[in-house]
């Protein structure tokens, strides 16, 4: 039997291990993305490590979530960040030069070629033919010193598109339908590879917003092939050169598929609270909204600033709706300008910000208390536009368009014709947005940025106390709160340990200091979301020395061991039920445990019940994890 796409990839950089569903695998990284909510930590790691320069090819450290410098300290971070790339040789995006994904996409994607990201939306660069993983900023930081990226080989499933989408449908629909079809841990353990007759209809841009939200479904990663689309796209961006085929072999072996009628699908909406709590627009249509936004790393295309356009072309947004468009890249901005795209849409009413993650990670055009937002982004978890209790629907780029102008969700349907969209001969080229490194200079540390901690050892018992007892579909988000009060510390892990649960328990952190130790219990999918590793740090540096959960996210779980914090899990979920908050619970020979077989007893102090945990790791995750993380095993080795 033929090798899948993924499978070939993978392959042709595995350096560890065997590629067996279940198996841990090691593969070179031969590109590497850092954004300035985690990129920095992974640039501070990287020197705690004493490493002289990066090694891969290719590494790019972006400015943009935190664009609008609404404090010193974010440009504090920025002027860190660029200084560290110039020395260790990074390429360094400016502020407004755009979205990581979107921008390297555009600018650094090779088929065929490795990537690993420090933001959980790395995957869109699958569009293109690469294997393109997100991964906390320690696992970051070791590729950057050219480590192997060490995961779990991943089941390869075959996601095979008929048919062709009918008008007002998207490829945001598309994605949408999988997460209604699956939910958002549907994707665990496994890597979704497109192929199919309806694959031909699909453009590069609707490719690469499928792949970036199949984060959301918990994948390790998406994979497109490289095909006369992908050589299209690269040509209209001046990158022929860049192009090559990457196919699966006519015969490939999938570990599974899943079918998909393209012409079957139609406009879909996420209610508030997650990306999987879709329904048709239909049972949504009519409902008042104040606000409606378009781009993110998932719809800021060329695309969907065109798609918006023809919409409100000639229109007027409605009164009490404040519509604002985040174009992806300083490229799509300046071929919007060149095309004249940016004329129709002011005059129509609309706000065009910068290139900027922003408000998909509440910073910026944070909603007001007690309003709807509708936005064509990735994710609408409780709190992470900005304010407690917010309620965000996800939607497409023509149904946000459609909406802005009535001021209630819209069916685009109801529109009539869709107006055809034409992609231009060629893509503006800019280069000021980036600064080539020289490996001159100092690195420049502002007042802000603060020392990495390290993990600690894990001891031979733990008995402490429950802080928090979580329900399911706890996000990283939840753990530790996006926004710009909280993402201006994300050099400082004491002060943004302090946001810790914030809108989950205003008294957690206090509560943390007091205990000195303790244990977090949580239900399915444990830390989903982003990427980001504060989520682990921070909880670590309050003194949280395990997480009991029914089931962990990929990424936050191999966060939690790079820390040194144990990832625990219920051999009974039933357990779960028989725990309360401020329960003591006992943990006998945890160590002893882990260093065999990863099960160990857990006794609660207040019932005297016992239950049965696991924590089944491979060998080179049970010696980071007894260290107390990958940075204090890495401090034990240079002192002996």
């Amino acid at each position: 039997m033929g090798r899948s796409l993924a499978r070939t990839l993978i392959d042709a950089h595995l350096v560890s291990g065997k590629p067996q569903p279940g198996e841990e695998i090691g593969i070179k990284i031969e590109q590497v993305l850092l954004t300035d909510t985690n990129g920095n930590m992974s640039f501070l790691q990287f020197e705690a490590m004493g490493l002289p320069r990066v090694v891969p090819e290719r590494v790019v450290a972006y400015i943009d979530h935190n664009v609008y410098q609404v404090d010193s300290r974010n440009t504090d971070d920025h002027r860190y960040m660029q200084t560290a790339a110039r020395k260790y040789g990074a390429v360094f995006s400016k502020p407004g030069n755009g979205i990581c994904h979107q921008v390297h996409m555009e600018s650094f994607s090779v088929p065929g070629q490795t990537l690993l990201g420090s933001d959980s939306h790395t995957p869109l660069c699958g569009a293109a033919g690469m294997l393109a993983v997100g991964a906390g900023s320690l696992d970051v930081a070791v590729a950057m010193g050219g480590g192997p990226y060490f995961f779990m080989m991943p089941a390869v499933v075959r996601v095979w598109l008929t048919g062709s989408l009918r008008p007002w449908v998207t490829a945001k629909d598309v994605i949408l339908e999988l997460l209604r079809r699956l939910s958002v841990k549907g994707g665990m353990g496994k890597i979704f590879e497109y192929g199919g007759p309806g694959l031909a209809s699909l453009l590069a841009a609707q490719r690469m917003t499928i792949a970036n939200m199949g984060a959301e479904l918990t994948l390790t990663t998406s994979v497109f092939p490289s095909d006369d689309v992908t050589k299209s796209f690269l040509t209209r961006l001046g990158r022929a050169d860049d192009w090559r085929p990457a196919l699966p072999d006519d015969d490939a072996n999938y570990d599974d598929q899943i079918e998909l009628d393209l012409s079957s699908i139609e406009p879909l909406v996420a209610l508030p609270g997650s990306p999987d709590r879709v329904v048709p627009i239909g049972e949504v249509a009519g409902t008042p909204i104040e606000q409606v936004m378009v781009g993110s790393c998932t719809n800021g295309s060329w695309h969907d600033m065109s798609a918006v356009t023809s919409v409100i072309r000639g229109h007027q947004v409605h009164p009490s709706v404040s519509f604002v468009l985040f174009p992806g890249s300083h490229r799509i901005l300046e071929t919007m300008s060149r095309e004249g795209l940016l004329t129709d849409l002011l005059a129509a009413g609309a706000t065009i910000s910068e290139p900027s993650c922003g408000s998909c990670a509440g910073i910026g055009h944070v909603p007001a208390a007690g309003t709807k937002s509708l936005r064509a982004f990735n994710r609408n978890f409780p709190g992470r536009s900005g304010v407690k209790g917010d309620e965000v629907y996800l939607c497409s780029s023509v149904v946000a368009a459609a909406s802005a102008l009535t001021g209630v969700i819209t069916d685009p349907r109801t529109l009539g014709d869709e107006p055809s969209i034409k992609l231009p001969a060629q893509f503006a080229v800019p280069v000021a947005g980036f600064v080539k490194p020289d490996g001159q200079g100092d690195v420049v540390r502002g007042p802000n940025i603060k020392a990495v901690p390290l993990g600690v050892a894990v001891a031979d018992t733990l008995e402490a106390p429950v802080l928090l007892k979580l329900g399911d579909k706890i996000s990283t988000d939840d753990i530790s709160p996006a926004g710009a009060a909280v993402l201006v510390f994300r050099s400082n892990i004491p002060a943004i340990a302090e946001h810790t649960f914030k809108y989950v328990d205003a008294e957690f952190v206090a509560r943390a200091k007091v205990a000195g130790r303790s244990i977090i219990v949580g239900g399915e999918h444990y830390g989903q979301g982003s990427s980001r590793e504060t989520a682990a740090t921070a909880p670590m540096h309050l003194g949280v020395r395990a997480v009991i959960a029914k089931s962990f996210a990929r990424i936050h779980r191999a966060n939690l061991i790079n820390w040194g914090i144990v990832p625990l899990t219920f051999d009974d979920p039933a357990a779960w039920d028989g725990i309360e908050r401020d329960d003591v619970l006992a943990i006998e020979r945890l160590r002893a445990g882990l260093e065999a077989d990863g099960r160990v007893t857990v006794t609660n102090r207040r019932s005297g019940g016992t239950f049965r945990v696991s924590c089944i790791l491979t060998p080179r995750e049970r010696e980071i994890l007894l260290a107390g993380g990958l940075l204090a095993q890495t401090s034990q080795r240079e002192t002996t």
